[in-house]
């Protein structure tokens, strides 16, 4: 469930293959990153949440047949979900399928505070080669960004650079977009020339390395708003500096 009061994770990995471990990693990295989370409840596709004593072998056996159930932690007042969804290699970067793990924290200062824990524990539980963490809105402002026809407009309605949709894409380790937080594996750091010390000395103020040498990278201090001029300026100035995002470099 996604309202204006939540924050959406995204990480984008490769697809899921028989008794996957990825899916317990996540889990377990997300409720290590966040205090307090227990995501050990069900949600099915119709009727109350199902409670899950026996969470960690439940979700091996599950992975088994390549899926990543919804998971929640069966608090109304306070939730948080995560799922993984396949996607199929037509419509995806460099024609490889996928897996998108999904997440919805809410929007508070706990959790803002843990985003980037968060952000970490799950994409690199997932081996995610980028993933990013946006308040409630950015898929809108991001679609607006998309190419569609080699004839449309060179800039989106609020001046942001218009970017290629994701099956133009030659890598899985092209990031689509910027968001609020990013996300960047090893290689994808490497796809699009980050870190330069001399170019970048901004922006790893507010980054830290992983332990898989993969990057989280935060863009402005407070979550994104398309609508706060500062904010604006700061999404414009890294996607000139990162031309390879959406696809955008010249080949």
């Amino acid at each position: 469930m996604t309202t204006p009061d939540s924050l959406t994770l995204i990480a984008y990995a490769p697809a899921l293959v028989g008794n996957d471990g990825r899916t317990l990693d996540v889990i377990h990295g997300m409720e290590k990153a966040l205090p307090g989370l227990r995501l050990a409840w069900h949600i099915p596709e119709s009727g109350p949440l199902i409670a899950l004593p026996h969470r960690d072998a439940w979700l091996a056996e599950m992975t088994r047949d390549g899926k990543f159930p919804l998971l929640c932690n069966g608090d109304e007042s306070y939730p948080v979900t995560i799922s993984g969804r396949g996607r199929s290699g037509r419509l995806s970067p460099g024609r490889q399928a996928r897996l998108e793990v999904h997440a919805e924290i809410p929007l508070d200062a706990p959790a803002i505070e843990a985003a980037a824990a968060v952000l970490e524990a799950v994409a690199e539980g997932s081996h995610a080669y980028w993933g990013h963490v946006s308040p409630y809105g950015y898929g809108s402002e991001v679609a607006q960004q998309f190419r569609r026809s080699p004839h449309g407009p060179e800039r989106s309605p609020r001046g942001l650079p218009m970017l290629n949709l994701p099956e133009k894409l030659p890598t899985p380790a092209t990031p689509w977009f910027l968001g609020w937080l990013n996300y960047w594996s090893a290689a994808t750091a490497k796809t699009i020339g980050f870190p330069d010390p001399a170019r970048d000395a901004e922006l790893l103020t507010r980054a830290r390395r992983t332990a898989s040498n993969g990057w989280v990278v935060q863009l402005t201090a407070e979550p994104l708003a398309y609508d706060n001029p500062a904010h604006l300026d700061a999404l414009k100035r890294t996607y000139d500096r990162f031309p390879e995002i959406g696809g955008r470099a010249a080949p």
